[in-house]
């Protein structure tokens, strides 16, 4: 365990030849998603009424399968669950290269193609999420990986002699480009979010399982000590949560 002199805790070990590091502030912490329960978006002013949380943009894909994979699942989604399905000709139309060449999920109406707004009569929020959940399917094998991953960031970097650190950590401004500095608000920064009633190593099991497998996964909550009876590791509040002053 260190303090990376911000007050922020990290908890780092080897396996298999790599280096983890982890976030263990935002980990052992309460946050949870507030989507629709007072959450204020991602735009430039107070969005709480918008009901669009972090869908007010496209998402971008990571990579082909990546795409491939939403694609699968677009044309699996059935009309009833996706309020602008009309908007396209053909489901996997909703996904095109972006005026810079990327591709995202396109924009309609001043959000995701997918966001469900807060009148639609089958459920606010993301239509591939509610498809999934129909399905008895993990949201995060539907949605972009950018949707299920978020507020989780996971990066790898290789030094000069091939050794690779990774490194699981809290979501920032920065991660979203340019424009995350113009967000009137932003979930992790302010202590609306950190309602949740489990950590998060737990409340968002299936994700970091996902990025990081089984194995390093139990280890980190052995490291993080959530399997001590009782749990009596004690870690120092999110800066988020800590009085100011």
């Amino acid at each position: 365990m260190r303090d990376d002199g911000t007050s922020r805790q990290w908890i780092s070990f080897d396996h298999g030849g790599d280096t983890w590091m982890f976030d263990a502030t935002f980990l052992a912490s309460n946050w949870t998603c507030i989507f629709g329960r007072g959450c204020k978006g991602v735009l430039e002013e107070d969005a709480t009424y918008l009901g669009q949380g972090c869908c007010s943009f496209g998402a971008h894909f990571a990579d082909k399968g990546d795409r491939k994979r939403v694609r699968s699942a677009v044309r699996r989604l059935p009309a009833e669950l996706w309020q602008h399905r009309h908007v396209v000709d053909r489901p996997e139309d909703a996904l095109r290269k972006d005026a810079d060449g990327n591709w995202t999920t396109i924009v309609h109406d001043g959000a995701c193609i997918f966001l469900n707004r807060p009148d639609f009569a089958a459920g606010a929020g993301c239509a591939l999420h509610l498809g999934a959940l129909l399905a008895n399917e993990r949201p995060l094998d539907w949605k972009p990986e950018v949707c299920w991953q978020v507020p989780i960031r996971f990066e790898y970097h290789d030094d000069d002699v091939g050794h690779t650190t990774h490194v699981l950590r809290e979501w920032k401004r920065r991660d979203w480009g340019e424009g995350g500095a113009d967000f009137h608000w932003w979930c992790t920064d302010a202590p609306d979010a950190f309602v949740g009633h489990e950590p998060v190593v737990d409340a968002l099991r299936d994700d970091i399982v996902e990025l990081v497998g089984p194995e390093v996964y139990g280890r980190l909550r052995a490291e993080l000590g959530l399997d001590e009876p009782g749990f009596t590791t004690t870690w120092l509040p999110h800066p988020a949560v800590r009085p100011r002053g």
